[in-house]
């Protein structure tokens, strides 16, 4: 028997949100490259590419969001929400490629720095904390593995541009131009750090490992709670997009139940389920015995 409580929303403010995220992000990555190359700041231009990566990141979410919710079809009968993980590795590895290409373009500069015009760094920083702040504002509520992604990397965005206002000021003061390619070796850097931060929790979703946010011995203890549960067995969890989670376990009865009976335990183990934030919950039961449990089935 199965959890159909789904929790779908109606409500389509998540589409909206990133969708006016994305025309903020989009519109003032080209005004960045315009810009930081007017300025001649590789910091700018490194920042232009990681924007880039984000609109690409809102726009890729924007379409999926849509797609979720279409809810199943004959195809995909858990629904379209795998997608947004698909989504956020096709972003990270986009973002992957900036990084590298950031870093290849902004050692020459280390070796010869170049004075950028600091005066228009200062003003580029300005909007671009004012814009990404923005858009951070509209996408910090996702709860989707891509909207995560999406929300992190503008919120990087916004540190980024603080860190180069920072260094452009100091640069209107004093005559240190390699402060610029340092700034954008640092975020390159920061950058592929989270990247690879983000590839491994989306790889982990598609290898359906179990939830970080699930707590096993949790659920286990909750199950066992229920007077007629003497055992469990074959707890499997894994998530759709880091948000939708599904569970199936097998519960070993004390002694044989009629019908009604085992009606009533699915519904006190799917109500202790929905606490452990289970969306999706299969549950077998059997009597000590029934099924094969000389297997090692890791539980």
């Amino acid at each position: 028997m199965h959890n159909h409580s789904h929790n779908h929303t109606h409500d389509h403010q998540d589409i909206k949100n990133i969708k006016t995220a994305f025309f903020l992000n989009f519109g003032f990555t080209i005004l960045e490259f315009v810009g930081g190359f007017y300025v001649n700041s590789v910091a700018i231009i490194s920042d232009a590419i990681h924007d880039l990566g984000d609109s690409l990141s809102l726009l890729s979410s924007w379409y999926f969001q849509k797609l979720s919710h279409k809810g199943r079809t004959h195809s995909f009968s858990y629904g379209y929400k795998r997608f947004s993980v698909l989504s956020a590795i096709i972003n990270s590895m986009v973002l992957l490629g900036g990084s590298v290409f950031i870093l290849i373009e902004t050692i020459p500069r280390i070796i010869s720095p170049e004075q950028p015009d600091t005066h228009g760094m200062i003003l580029l920083s300005i909007l671009g904390i004012i814009v990404n702040g923005a858009a951070v504002l509209k996408t910090r509520k996702g709860k989707s593995m891509n909207e995560r992604v999406v929300s992190l990397h503008l919120l990087e965005d916004v540190l980024g541009w603080i860190t180069v206002l920072i260094g452009s000021i100091v640069m209107t003061f004093y005559d240190i131009p390699i402060i610029d390619p340092i700034l954008s070796i640092l975020i390159a850097a920061y950058i592929l750090f989270n990247v690879f931060k983000n590839l491994f929790a989306s790889f982990k979703i598609i290898l359906q490992g179990t939830p970080s946010d699930l707590d096993l011995n949790s659920i286990k203890e909750r199950l066992m709670s229920i007077p007629a549960v003497k055992n469990i067995h074959d707890l499997h969890t894994w998530s759709m997009d880091g948000d939708y989670h599904v569970l199936t376990v097998h519960l070993v009865l004390h002694k044989e139940k009629d019908f009604s009976q085992r009606t009533q335990i699915k519904q006190d183990a799917r109500a202790l389920l929905e606490k452990e934030a289970i969306e999706h919950a299969t549950i077998e039961l059997e009597l000590e015995g029934e099924c094969d449990t000389s297997v090692d089935r890791h539980d």
